[in-house]
C-alpha cells in the first residue's frame, strides 16, 4: 500500500528510499500538477528547485517531466538554491508557484517537497489539503493520464541575480564595510553557499567562509545552525578576529548567529533585536508578528514601540500572510525563521544574518551588549524549548490533559489559557508554558519563558513534571 502524502507546516518530508521514493515523488508531484492545471486551464509556469541533498537533480528532472506532461511549463533551477531566493523569483517572474526539493534542516537521510503558491508564500492548509486530495484521486484512477494533450517545454532559469539585487536594496552593506566589521559565514554545506559571503565580499567586508563545498551528508549531521554545530565557525572567529558569525541551514531559510565572545544567540533574541533595530532605523511601525511559541519579549517591545502585535499558530505561512498584507515590519518564529517588510513571505536565513551584521556595524555594540540594553528598556525574558519523547500510553494520557481548563499550575496562578496552537498557559507573573504535540512523531515540544534565569530553571522542571505525572 502506498504511503499517504501529507504536507505539514513546511511541506512533505520523509526518509529517502523508505517513503521518499521515486514512486512517491511522482505521486506528490502529480497531485501538485493536477491542482495547478485545474486552477490555470490556460497554462501555468512552475519553478522547480532543490537544495544540495542526495539525488536532488534526479527529483527535479522527475518533477519537470510530470509538470510538462500536464501542460505546465517547468522553470528549472540547475544549481542548488535557497528557499527564500525561490520565493522571491516566483513573484519576480509572476510564476504560478514553485516545487522545491528540500528537507531544510532535517538530517541527510531525509528529503522533502515544499510547495509555494503564486504569491511566493508557503502553501496554506487549504491548498495542501487540495493537493493531497488530488494525489488520492490520481492513485484511484485506472490509468492516470495527464489532462493536457499539449506537452510543455522545460525552461532553465538563474534565480541568483534577482535575489542578490533584492538583498542589496534591503541591507546597508556599505555601513557594514565602513565599520571594519569582520564576519564568518557558515552555510553548513547547504544551498546558502555563495550568497551571504558573495554580497559581503562585493561590498568590501572581510569574510571567512567555512563548509563551502557540496556534501550531501552535511558533515554527517543535520544541517541545522544550532549552537553545538557551529564550532568551526567559532574557531575561525578567533583566528580572524571576526566579531560575528552568521550561519544558514540546508535550504537557507533558517539562521544561526554567534556573538563576538562565542556566545550563540538564540533565535528568540535575534528576532527581538532586529524588530527593535528596524523600528529604530527604518521607522517601520506597522506591526510585528510572532508564533505562539516565541518569546514575549516581542510583546513587550510591541508595547514600547506602540505597534500592533500579531500572535500566530506555528508555521511561517501565517506570518507570510501578514507580510503580504504589509501589516508587519518583521515576523519571526523561535525555530529560527524570520522575514521583513517588503521582502519575501517566506523564512529567510540569509537576510537575517546580513541584517545582524548591519545592526552590529551601525550600533557599534556586540549583540550581547544590545540584548542587555533591550532588557534594561523593557525587562528581561528567558525562553527555553525542550522536546520529550512519549510512550503511547503517556501520549494518550497527556493528550487528554491538554483539554484541561486549569486555574492553577504547580502553585502558579493561570491568568490566561491560549489554544492558538497546542496549549499555552500564561501565569500572573508574566511567565508561561506552551505544549505542542508533534504531528509526525511521539514527541511533545515544551516551550517555557520566565522573567529570571533562576525561575526559568524552576518552570522548566514543573513543565516536564506535568507531562509525566
Amino acid at each position: 500500500m502506498d504511503a499517504q502524502i501529507k504536507f505539514g507546516t513546511s511541506g512533505w518530508r520523509a526518509i529517502v528510499a523508505d517513503e521518499f521514493t521515486h514512486r512517491n515523488v511522482r505521486r506528490a508531484v502529480t497531485g501538485i500538477a493536477r491542482y495547478v492545471a485545474e486552477k490555470n486551464p490556460n497554462g501555468a509556469r512552475i519553478i522547480v528547485g532543490r537544495d544540495p541533498r542526495y539525488m536532488g537533480e534526479t527529483f527535479v528532472a522527475i518533477a519537470a517531466e510530470i509538470l510538462a506532461a500536464h501542460g505546465i511549463t517547468p522553470l528549472v533551477i540547475d544549481e542548488a538554491a535557497p528557499t527564500p531566493a525561490i520565493s522571491f523569483e516566483i513573484t519576480r517572474l509572476n510564476a504560478d508557484g514553485a516545487i522545491n526539493f528540500t528537507a531544510s534542516h532535517n538530517p541527510p537521510e531525509y528529503n522533502g517537497i515544499k510547495f509555494n503558491s503564486s504569491d511566493g508564500a508557503p502553501a496554506l492548509p487549504e491548498v495542501t489539503k487540495a493537493i493531497e486530495a488530488e494525489v488520492l484521486t490520481a492513485d484511484n484512477e485506472p490509468v492516470a493520464q495527464p489532462p493536457s494533450a499539449v506537452r510543455a517545454n522545460t525552461e532553465h532559469i538563474d534565480i541568483k541575480p534577482g535575489y542578490l539585487a533584492r538583498l542589496r536594496d534591503a541591507v546597508d552593506l556599505k555601513a557594514v564595510a565602513k565599520s571594519g566589521l569582520k564576519v564568518v559565514f557558515d552555510p553548513l554545506w547547504g544551498a546558502g553557499r555563495g550568497y551571504s559571503d558573495l554580497l559581503l565580499r562585493e561590498a568590501g567586508v572581510p569574510v571567512t567562509t567555512v563548509h563551502d563545498v557540496r556534501d550531501v551528508l552535511f558533515g554527517g549531521h543535520a544541517p541545522e545552525p544550532e549552537d553545538h554545530l557551529l564550532e568551526e565557525a567559532r574557531a575561525q572567529m578567533k583566528k580572524t578576529g571576526a566579531r560575528i558569525a552568521i550561519a544558514t541551514d540546508g535550504d537557507a531559510d533558517r539562521f544561526g548567529i554567534v556573538d563576538e565572545d562565542g556566545t550563540f544567540l538564540q533565535p528568540n533574541y535575534v528576532i527581538a533585536l532586529l524588530f527593535d533595530y528596524l523600528a529604530e532605523t527604518r521607522g517601520w511601525k506597522n506591526g510585528v508578528a510572532k508564533s505562539v511559541a516565541t518569546t514575549n519579549l516581542i510583546n513587550a517591545l510591541a508595547d514600547f514601540h506602540k505597534v500592533e502585535l500579531h500572535e500566530t499558530p506555528v508555521g511561517f505561512k501565517y506570518i507570510g500572510e501578514l507580510i503580504k498584507a504589509d501589516k508587519i515590519a518583521i515576523g519571526g518564529e523561535e525555530s529560527a525563521g524570520l522575514s521583513i517588510r517588503h521582502h519575501v513571505p517566506e523564512k529567510d536565513g540569509i537576510i537575517a544574518g546580513l541584517l545582524c551584521c548591519e545592526m552590529v556595524a551601525r550600533r557599534g555594540k556586540s549583540l550581547g551588549e544590545q540584548l542587555r540594553d533591550l532588557f534594561a528598556k523593557v525587562g528581561s525574558f528567558y525562553p527555553l524549548r525542550e522536546n520529550f519523547r512519549l510512550t503511547p500510553e503517556v501520549k494518550a494520557q497527556f493528550t487528554n490533559k491538554l483539554g484541561s481548563e486549569l486555574r492553577d499550575f504547580s502553585g502558579r496562578k493561570v491568568q490566561e489559557i491560549v489554544r492558538t496552537d497546542g496549549l499555552k498557559l500564561i501565569f500572573d507573573d508574566g511567565s508561561w508554558v506552551c505544549y505542542r504535540l508533534s504531528g509526525t512523531e511521539p514527541v511533545v515540544r515544551v516551550y517555557t519563558e520566565a522573567r529570571s534565569q533562576d525561575d526559568s530553571t524552576k518552570l522548566s522542571a514543573v513543565a516536564k513534571d506535568w507531562i509525566f505525572n
